[in-house]
């Protein structure tokens, strides 16, 4: 632990001695998001508000090749993908994240929270899907800030002196 003198000034006064302060202790690490999305306008729209509304870092990618990528090489917490992405489906993308995953972080048995962004025609491709563990709620385009949040609610903590959103009335 570093330690500096209440009377210190620059860096060169720092001493151990009875007349110390100590500097905080750092705060818990935030937790880490993997959105997979082509829209970039949505990309920011969504990583704004959850780095605004909630503890984490959100790691963005416009195709599932990228996100893929992303997946094996961090450890996240929350994953949030597209079903309509250029390159493969956000489910089939989520399949093979779900297989991959627990064999490249150790200590996970299982891939993370799963989170889709489905268009309204998306609705049979997704009632498959109903029945995973994994799968925590689904975001209609266009996502909306209280659908996001209340999502991600039990899933990821709240930002540092950030409440819920305020009343709008």
């Amino acid at each position: 632990m570093i330690r500096i003198p209440k009377n210190a000034t620059s860096p060169a006064f720092i001493h151990l001695d009875d007349n110390i302060l100590s500097l905080p202790a750092s705060s818990t690490p935030p937790t880490r998001v993997l959105l997979a999305e082509e829209s970039l306008p949505y990309r920011r729209v969504i990583r704004e508000a959850l780095t605004s509304f909630r503890h984490c870092e959100v790691d963005d990618s416009p195709t599932a090749e990228r996100a893929f990528e992303l997946a094996l090489s961090r450890p996240y917490h929350l994953f949030i993908l597209a079903i309509p992405l250029p390159d493969m489906s956000g489910m089939m993308l989520d399949r093979l994240i779900s297989k991959a995953y627990p064999l490249t972080h150790r200590g996970s048995h299982t891939a993370p929270p799963v989170i889709f962004l489905a268009r309204p025609e998306d609705g049979n491709a997704l009632a498959a899907h109903q029945r995973d563990v994994r799968l925590r709620g689904i975001l209609s385009y266009p996502p909306k800030l209280d659908a996001l949040l209340s999502l991600t609610a039990g899933l990821l903590p709240e930002a540092p002196g950030r409440g819920s959103l305020p009343p709008l009335f």
